[in-house]
């Protein structure tokens, strides 16, 4: 195990600081379709206010332009925007939609989690607040259809945004991670040496092998999920947020 100064601590959001897909079944109790169903729903309405259009094939476009987007995120370490999405949808189709109605697609989209959202992880608020007190808190995390600008609204819903003071978010960096990238951002910003940093997540791909990559420590988080190692070695585990501190005080020389 590496003992340095902790310089600044960043947090992955889905399934770290958040339970991603407990708004499921908020959206079932309010007799709402499912997010996937519901995205390819507000696209296919939109194009019949034009002209008639076979709602399996537009469902088949937006499934291949959705598995391609996560080749490009796991293969190339970006994001699709959900303007890109829906402009390659649009294109596979060969439609297009006024600008108008474009907007309206791609917000509604956006905004869903914000609408009907995810449950913080538990104990994440508490935790979060006493980190503050003796740590720089920083939100390293990819977007997938929220983009950052919401995530920041969903932060601040459940008190948690006051905590941060930095934020780098995969559609506004330009890549996802594990891309050195998202790391030498937050060293850059807080002005530390980046083998200073550590950085909490639940996927080891993305948030061990990531700040490993860089010289950066990772904390694997399985207080949310539990995800298979794929070799990766963490520098320590939290099934707890009440003991992260002492994980994080465990790491410092």
């Amino acid at each position: 195990m590496s003992k340095r100064p902790i310089g600044v601590v960043t947090f992955d959001l889905w399934d770290c600081l958040f339970c991603d897909e407990t708004d499921e079944p908020k959206r079932a109790a309010a007799g709402l379709p499912t997010k996937p169903v519901a995205r390819r729903q507000l696209l296919f309405e939109r194009l019949e206010r034009y002209e008639p259009t076979d709602r399996a094939l537009a469902d088949a476009v937006f499934d291949v332009v959705d598995a391609a987007s996560r080749k490009v995120w796991h293969e190339q370490y970006v994001t699709w925007s959900v303007a890109e999405r829906i402009q390659l949808i649009l294109d596979g189709l060969k439609r297009t939609l006024p600008n108008e109605d474009f907007n309206a697609v791609v917000d509604a989209i956006e905004r869903m989690e914000l609408e009907y959202s995810p449950d913080p992880a538990p104990g994440a608020l508490e935790m979060l607040a006493v980190l503050h007190e003796r740590y720089r808190l920083a939100v390293v995390s990819d977007t997938v259809f929220s983009p950052g600008k919401h995530l920041r609204g969903l932060l601040k819903k459940y008190g948690m945004l006051q905590y941060f003071s930095y934020f780098v978010f995969s559609d506004e960096a330009g890549h996802s991670k594990p891309h050195p990238s998202l790391f030498e951002l937050v060293a850059d910003h807080f002005n530390v040496d980046i083998r200073d940093i550590v950085h909490i997540g639940d996927r080891p791909h993305n948030d061990i092998g990531g700040p490993h990559a860089v010289g950066a420590r990772g904390v694997l988080s399985t207080v949310v999920k539990k995800r298979p190692l794929e070799h990766h070695v963490p520098d320590a585990i939290c099934d707890d947020y009440a003991r992260l501190a002492d994980v994080l005080a465990s790491l410092e020389s």
